[in-house]
């Protein structure tokens, strides 16, 4: 009879062996997750025997996970500001600093009538929906390139309580077809930034299992700053503002191009590792 604990216990062996970072934590979410409680709600059930059932399914995602495929494709969920999000494999995998960029539009405009907002590059939709959560009287636009994406993006809308204040549309930010909507009081993007180089050192989770077209700029790391901010003489409302979300290193480039650009009062904010991570200006 294989228990709750037992479990646990050999499966925080198993991944620690096989090199995974905070093996225990991995397994309890990941049994937490198949049993259909909280983690803290495990320590109160060790005693209870595991079904064949949930030993099997236990073992197929503890052998996903032992191959660095990221817990959050495995458990098929993740939490952002507060709010579930499905993802899979189509999505990047919303992550803690990105709050930061949701909250400093949050905290800006909480207080306005009315905002119009457009999200370059959606993924898993979670800065749109977030937004539209927590500013009620916002109408967004949220694009991505993928339609796996946007397809994801729809579902959490509806999860979400939020599909009546956000239109999603495949698009691509290079193409010469711009979008028919105009005059937003937002633009908002966290843009692919790391370069073909950089993506060769990145971590096994990063570079096996997430979209690449979602993490890298096959040039230096700035084409979308750059095109996203040269578009905003077609998208954005004078006096509008442009938020970026910064890959490490891009500060002073990315201030540079949106000067080039016309915008004013910029001003960067750093994340919870003291890196500048967010970036805001308003277009002149």
């Amino acid at each position: 009879m294989l228990t709750v604990l037992d479990s646990i216990n050999l499966s925080t062996e198993y991944l620690k062996n096989k090199g995974i970072e905070s093996p225990r934590i991995n397994a309890e979410l990941i049994l937490a997750h198949i049993l259909k409680l909280k983690r803290l709600d495990l320590y109160l059930s060790f005693d209870r025997p595991l079904k064949e059932d949930e030993i099997v399914l236990y073992r197929q995602f503890l052998k996903r996970r032992s191959e660095f495929e990221p817990l959050q494709y495995i458990l098929g969920t993740v939490n952002f500001f507060g709010l579930d999000f499905k993802i899979s494999p189509a999505v990047l995998i919303p992550r803690p600093e990105t709050e930061l960029l949701a909250e400093e539009i949050i905290n800006e405009f909480k207080d306005q009538e009315f905002i119009k907002i457009l999200d370059i590059g959606t993924g898993s939709g979670n800065i749109a929906i977030t937004l539209a959560k927590f500013l009620p009287n916002s109408i967004i636009i949220a694009t991505d390139i993928s339609v796996e994406a946007i397809a994801i993006a729809v579902e959490n809308a509806k999860s979400n309580g939020v599909s009546d204040k956000i239109i999603f549309a495949v698009n691509d930010i290079f193409s010469s077809e711009n979008l028919t909507e105009n005059n937003f009081d937002v633009i908002v993007s966290n843009p692919p930034y790391i370069t073909s180089q950089d993506f060769k050192n990145l971590s096994k989770e990063l570079k096996d299992y997430e979209p690449k077209a979602a993490l890298t700029d096959s040039s230096n790391g700035l084409s979308f700053y750059d095109i996203i901010s040269s578009k905003c003489n077609i998208y954005l409302k004078k006096g509008g503002k442009l938020f970026f979300e910064l890959g490490y290193g891009h500060s002073e480039n990315v201030q540079e191009i949106m000067k080039k650009n016309h915008f004013i009062s910029i001003s960067v904010k750093k994340d919870y590792q003291n890196i500048d991570r967010i970036i805001r200006g308003e277009f002149l």
